[in-house]
């Protein structure tokens, strides 16, 4: 029973429902009071988010120029090519369905909209970021890659030192606060009349989700079966242990020990799949770019922003960039995404919430292809690299 209420997805489930009710019963004057929290926690997200940016980015980048050179550079590059894959495969799908999928549902949104029913909160407090987010990912990049070709710097130390105060600040304050948050947010879209809409909008796109996902992982093990010659279908099969494991720890990082071992049934050797699939782990999120993308476009759609193939393609691009630099934390994926969410798709507070809440829903299924996924790359790598098997 504890576990359970540890888990995120579980508080995460009970903020929404408690959300609906306070924002249908709850008399104004309580529910402004949520509205001022997530005014407050908006300002302090916004403030964050520059220092989140560069706290992974820069750690990232410059942890490149060490560790086993070629095959690292390989095994990222494969993983960052099947990222943006499963992101330009989910936006051809998405922009082809989605449009006639959610049209009744845009509709309502609009009539809504025109009801003027709002809440306000009591005061507000501005907290102006250091940096705005593309300055902070240009820095970020910068430094990185600067630190990426000295072994021994001083500065290393103090990047790593901040990376380790970002991941404070993102487990003990703004995971913790996110419950809240998405509270706040569904209690004003209840009293605004557009909760059920939107809950409506999530069962519409989610088995779409589900579907690309199944269809990415049947993707990924037909190259890794072909290059092998192998059947791809009894090479995934041979995967489902860790598939079930990541659904239940929703933890690339906890499902380690499981997918190292059904790689090795994949006769993937020891010396690569030792390497890769702790370094997958962590820099392999294909099915979180999925419903990134996904759920980003559907939000789009519904509040009437238009889009094109040209600002998906850049969002895509730096998304990949930042989900290899996403922690390992529940809900980090979406965390390292926001700024990128913020600046380049021009998401306001309200709508970053229901991206937090709509990504955190499906963080189980997100993982779970990710660290499958990590069972074909590593082999690919084995392929490419010519290993043999070690008993």
């Amino acid at each position: 029973m504890k576990r359970l209420f540890s888990n995120l997805l579980f508080k995460v489930f009970i903020a929404i429902v408690l959300g609906i009710v306070f924002g249908l019963y709850l008399p104004e004057s309580v529910n402004r009071v949520f509205t001022t929290f997530n005014s407050f926690f908006g300002q302090f997200l916004n403030f964050s988010i520059p220092l989140i940016i560069m706290g992974l980015i820069m750690p990232a980048i410059s942890d490149l120029g060490k560790g086993a050179g070629k095959l690292l550079l390989l095994t990222a590059a494969i993983a960052y090519g099947s990222t943006l894959f499963s992101g330009f495969m989910t936006y051809f799908t998405a922009s082809n369905i989605f449009p006639q999928l959610l049209e009744s549902h845009v509709n309502d949104a609009a009539l809504i909209a025109d009801s003027g029913r709002e809440l306000l909160p009591y005061f507000s407090i501005t907290i102006p970021p250091v940096l705005d987010v593309m300055s902070a990912l240009v820095l970020a990049f910068v430094i990185g890659l600067g630190l990426s070709y000295q072994e021994k710097s001083t500065l290393k130390f103090v990047v790593r030192d901040f990376q380790k105060i970002i991941m404070q600040l993102i487990e003990n304050v703004i995971v913790p606060l996110l419950p809240l948050f998405i509270l706040g947010i569904f209690a004003s879209m209840s009293f605004s009349g557009k909760v059920f809409s939107i809950l409506s909008v999530f069962i519409s796109i989610i088995g779409v989700i589900f579907a690309l996902h199944i269809l990415l992982l049947l993707l990924q093990y037909t190259i890794a079966g072909a290059l092998i010659k192998k059947n791809p279908l009894k090479l995934l099969a041979t995967m489902m242990p860790a598939y079930f494991t990541a659904l239940g720890t929703q933890s690339s990082a906890a499902t380690i020990p499981v997918t190292l071992e059904q790689c090795l049934k994949n006769g993937v050797s020891e010396k690569i799949a030792g390497f890769v699939i702790p370094l997958c782990a962590t820099i392999h999120l294909s099915g979180s770019i999925m419903k990134i993308t996904a759920c980003a476009m559907a939000l789009m759609i519904l509040e009437g922003m238009p889009f094109s193939f040209t600002l998906f393609a850049g969002f895509i691009f730096m998304l990949g960039i930042a989900m290899i630099a996403a922690p390992g934390v529940p809900g980090g994926a979406i965390m390292a995404a926001v700024g990128i969410l913020q600046s380049m798709l021009g998401f306001n507070e309200e709508m970053l919430g229901l991206m937090i809440a709509l990504y955190i829903a499906m963080d189980s299924f997100g993982t779970a292809c990710n660290v499958t996924g990590d069972g074909a790359i590593s082999i690919v790598v084995n392929k490419i690299t010519k290993q043999k098997l070690v008993v």
